[in-house]
């Protein structure tokens, strides 16, 4: 025993308890961190068909008897996941779509497509216009504005590089004859629907719209939206006028929309022979400029399978080019191994080349 210590220290001094230790809560919470994310077995799947201000608009039930819309947030695990129109996502949460509810996207679908522009063709920075569409339908107009070649090359080029089938309608051909604009494009597998101000073809449009989910694209003022309202007459979308100044279109569409498109809704849809069924129509907005910086070459020359099969036979790094040296594509259309088609097909796959190949956007 010491001067410092008495026999009955232990009675006075009670031992030390850990679990009486008082630690601060975390501000970001109490969970311990983990990088197991929950499974989300209890997920819905349903499609995106809007997206406003960080909100999205989910399609569950399609066709069926529950079919209803719901608003959804994305899960704060998907921050750096892009979440586009047409994307399939998994929802939990709220998804009865009763006013105020919200639920919580946790997970996106592998995308069948997407359809994609930059700003010009040097810039890395892809905007998306649209997932898991199937058919793009491109509208010229024949006049006011003129019809831009280059213009329509890039959208042919993005859609094949997307893997979309393109159509194109001809706008306003009461005002001009768009033959000539037309044989530029004789070499492809292209479907062209001619439309004047009094006479639409819209039942021969709508039998190419039921089944598929196709998005329309095209320049301001080409009559886009006044197509889209014939098709769709629940749409009313905003139309415009072209500026007779400057020959262009003022933008009337200012977000991509989703509009269910029923063949029942046109007139004439009684007729026996009227185009019958449902569709998506995407409408987008009217874009003056449609860079490539994003598009694989390869892919437009996938597109002309026949010109494909006929690249198997070239050097490498062929560019398929007029000047390219010892070019088998070339070589079998100048030999008429093509038919009658062969020059204009090879003559559309060199243009396409060339407009990605170069060029600001336009």
């Amino acid at each position: 025993m010491t001067w410092w210590s008495t026999d009955d220290d232990e009675d006075d001094e009670p031992e030390f308890d850990e679990s009486a230790v008082r630690v601060r809560p975390s501000r970001r919470g109490s969970r311990p961190r983990t990088k197991q994310r929950p499974e989300h077995a209890d997920a819905v799947t349903g499609m995106v068909i809007g997206v406003d201000r960080g909100r999205y608009s989910v399609l569950l039930d399609e066709n069926g008897p529950d079919e209803r819309v719901i608003t959804a947030a994305r899960a704060s695990e998907l921050r750096r996941k892009s979440v586009v129109t047409g994307d399939h996502v998994d929802l939990v949460g709220d998804t009865t779509g009763a006013p105020g509810t919200l639920s919580r996207i946790v997970r996106v679908g592998e995308r069948t497509t997407l359809l994609r522009r930059s700003a010009d063709d040097t810039d890395e920075v892809e905007r998306v216009i649209v997932a898991n569409a199937d058919q793009m339908l491109i509208v010229v107009a024949a006049a006011n504005p003129e019809p831009r070649i280059r213009l329509l090359d890039r959208y042919l080029v993005a859609a094949f590089d997307a893997g979309i089938r393109p159509l194109l309608v001809i706008t306003k051909t009461d005002l001009a004859d768009p033959a000539e604009f037309l044989r530029n494009f004789a070499g492809l597998d292209l479907t062209v629907f001619l439309s004047g101000e009094h006479d639409m073809p819209l039942d021969e449009i709508a039998r190419v719209l039921v089944g598929h989910r196709t998005v329309f694209v095209g320049h301001s003022g080409v009559g886009k939206s006044t197509l889209v309202n014939a098709l769709v007459p629940s749409a009313k979308r905003a139309t415009g006028h072209v500026n007779v100044v400057t020959g262009r279109g003022r933008h009337t569409s200012s977000s991509t929309v989703w509009l269910r498109f029923d063949a029942a809704d046109l007139p004439g849809a009684d007729a026996p022979e009227a185009a019958t069924g449902t569709g998506w129509v995407i409408d987008t907005p009217g874009v003056r400029s449609f860079g490539l910086g994003h598009v694989d070459r390869e892919n437009i020359l996938r597109s002309f399978t026949d010109l494909d099969r006929l690249a198997e036979r070239c050097p490498r790094g062929c560019t398929h080019l007029p000047d390219a040296p010892d070019c088998a594509i070339v070589e079998a259309v100048e030999a008429g191994e093509l038919g009658e088609t062969g020059a204009a097909r090879l003559e559309s796959l060199q243009r396409l080349l060339t407009t990605f190949a170069g060029g600001a956007a336009v």
